[in-house]
């Protein structure tokens, strides 16, 4: 067994937190690049240059990349051979976040009663903490502040077996489509596939941080990355909504074992800046 102080995690949470909130990852810088070059569009060609632009001062000034800097999500894989001690696990990420976003003078989101009184909590807590038991005596962390302009246009359905591949790419592109220009494209469009309705959602806000550039393993899934983006792209949307063929930057798509009666069918809408950090203790 290995020990790991809580405070070691809470450290290290911080760290991420204020990374992805201030550091583009060089994989969507290159793909924003790309983007640029791609774009017939000459409004749409300005809109990713001020993108572009954006992101460098944002990492120069280490400010945020964006005004909306997200609900606090936390991939976590904790290795079975790990004794956490001198504190509380989720405590320990919570006050990662707590302290990351009071000293970058981050945006505070979180209300405490979604419903009735929506009384802000002050300090972008409680973060949502997905776990899972993994082999080995590490922890690894992946952070996502993930904004609600993309959140809001995200969506599922319960599609028939029968629906099939022509089902999934004609739902994930008419999100796409009425999302129009509010998650501030260009996007990235996670796709998760099979599993539980609510599995199916985890999955795909997942596959958001994947490295943008390297396709889903199985090369049928993999074509159909391909196939999607390109319907997704021929939408006309564009750059901020204003025209153009790069709507979306990238799709991912994960799957998982489903059961014989259902397809379930996940799309996590994240814009241009799709913050994500990871690290391991």
């Amino acid at each position: 067994m290995r020990e790991i102080k809580a405070n070691q995690i809470k450290n290290k949470v911080k760290e991420l937190f204020l990374r992805a909130n201030f550091y583009t990852n060089p994989d969507l810088i290159q793909r924003l690049k790309k983007a640029l070059e791609e774009e017939n569009s000459p409004i749409g060609k300005y809109v990713l240059k001020m993108i572009i632009e954006n992101n460098k001062i944002a990492s120069r000034e280490e400010v945020p990349i964006c005004q909306d800097t997200g609900l606090a999500v936390v991939f976590v894989e904790v290795g079975q051979e790990v004794y956490l001690v001198d504190g509380d696990f989720a405590e320990a990420i919570n006050q990662g976040v707590k302290e990351a976003y009071k000293e970058g003078y981050l945006r505070k989101s979180v209300v405490d009663d979604p419903v009735f009184e929506r009384k802000n909590t002050k300090t972008n807590t409680p973060a949502i903490i997905y776990t899972d038991i993994v082999p080995g005596d590490k922890i690894k962390l992946l952070v996502m502040p993930k904004g609600f302009g993309s959140e809001n246009m995200s969506a599922i359905a319960m599609l028939k077996p029968a629906d099939g591949e022509k089902g999934i790419v004609d739902f994930v592109v008419e999100t796409v489509k009425k999302a129009g220009p509010n998650p501030c494209p260009p996007t990235i469009i996670g796709v998760g596939i099979g599993g539980t309705i609510d599995k199916a959602m985890v999955i795909a806000k997942k596959a958001i941080t994947r490295k943008i550039g390297q396709s889903n393993k199985n090369s049928k899934y993999a074509n159909l990355e391909k196939e999607i983006l390109t319907k997704i792209n021929n939408l006309g949307i564009g750059p901020a909504g204003l025209g153009g063929n790069v709507t979306s930057l990238a799709v991912h798509i994960d799957y998982l074992p489903t059961h014989i009666a259902g397809l379930p069918v996940a799309v996590n809408v994240c814009c241009h800046a799709a913050r994500h950090a990871e690290g391991i203790i």
